[in-house]
């Protein structure tokens, strides 16, 4: 009898598929196995989707010194980019999996004082990890990456091992595994709507209707300047500081001038575009770095500009030009790294 109810089941559906598919006739096609694949990388927390591999702590150390430190720092403990991933949990918060520090407020909140599934750290360092190259990583480096920083926030010993096979001895570890709830909006689906609107399909607005957004006191400039933070093409979510709080206005991308010069060899836009150098370097505006133009006219008289600039890209540079470290682009084939420095020597022109 189970197996009649089953098909029956199955031939249900298979007709409700035939049936949506016709109603949009011509348009599209099923994905195939492998595209449902290629996009299918999420991670849950009960592990499901979890890729096979292994990481070390040493091997993360080595690859967090040349791709990650840049941003956040040697151990994890930097705010000079991003608030730290690193500091305030205990050993009597992993003895509990309770942070305690959330419960008494106050205290400066980390990656590891909030996170309550080892399965959202994997999942987000693959997907959208390091900050210049998302998905660049292979699952056996970001096992590495991620078993370094828990040895950071000493969860696992130095020697250890991070792998699909102790994923979950790590998860019962965590400083804030016990730390969530459902005493909250998100999850009461039943009760009273948080809005009293009506709703309303057609002739909706009667009057002047302004729409206005406003940035409360303690969180101005929490995180910097944010207008000097964002890329240089298009308009940009974040506030001049400098002019203070009575006249800041929203800012605008900076205009590239080209300040008189005539670009001369290989379009190198699509270059900077496509590894990362336009979300910290704009044409002729600061950003995270210093514009292009500065560098050209810092090194206009040095003969051999385009082998020391070489050097500081792929290898990584601080302290020329602020605190903020440029990562090393060690990845760069020769003839793009060629054409970028040679292009800047020659006064970044456009």
């Amino acid at each position: 009898m189970k197996h009649i109810a089953l098909l029956c089941l199955l031939g249900l559906l298979a007709t409700t598929s035939s049936v949506v598919r016709a109603d949009y006739a011509g348009v599209g096609r099923s994905a195939t196995d492998a595209e449902i694949r290629a996009w299918d990388i999420d991670v849950r927390p009960d592990f499901v989707g979890l890729p096979a591999g292994q990481g070390s702590v040493s091997e993360g150390e080595a690859l967090w010194s040349a791709r990650c430190a840049s941003c956040h720092g040697d151990f994890g403990d930097a705010n000079h980019v991003f608030t730290p991933l690193i500091g305030n949990t205990t050993a009597d918060d992993i003895r509990t999996g309770r942070v305690a520090s959330l419960k008494a407020g106050g205290s400066y909140r980390t990656t590891f004082t909030k996170v309550s599934s080892i399965s959202t750290l994997w999942d987000y360092i693959n997907r959208a990890m390091p900050w210049d190259r998302p998905k660049s990583l292979s699952p056996n480096e970001v096992y590495a990456a991620l078993a370094y920083l828990l040895h950071l926030a000493d969860i696992v010993p130095a020697d250890f091992v991070l792998s699909d096979k102790t994923m979950a001895n790590v998860q019962a570890r965590l400083p804030n595994r016990n730390g969530m709830t459902q005493e909250h909006g998100l999850w009461k689906v039943g009760g009273k709507a948080d809005t009293r609107a009506k709703p309303c399909m057609q002739d909706c607005l009667h009057g002047d209707v302004v729409i206005t957004s406003a940035l409360p006191d303690h969180a101005r400039g929490s995180h910097g300047d944010l207008a000097k933070q964002n890329r240089s093409f298009g308009a940009v979510r974040g506030v001049e500081l400098a002019m203070g709080a009575e006249t800041a206005s929203p800012a605008t991308a900076p205009v590239a001038t080209g300040l008189g010069t005539k670009r001369t060899g290989p379009d190198v836009t699509p270059m900077l575009s496509s590894n990362g150098c336009l979300g910290c370097h704009a044409i002729d505006a600061k950003l995270l770095g210093p514009s292009f133009k500065d560098v050209a006219a810092k090194y206009a008289d040095r003969k051999d500009a385009t082998a020391y600039l070489a050097s500081k890209i792929r290898g990584g540079s601080s302290g020329v030009w602020g605190v903020v470290p440029m990562p090393p682009f060690a990845q760069l084939p020769d003839e793009t790294m060629k054409a970028i420095t040679e292009w800047i020597a020659g006064g970044a022109a456009q």
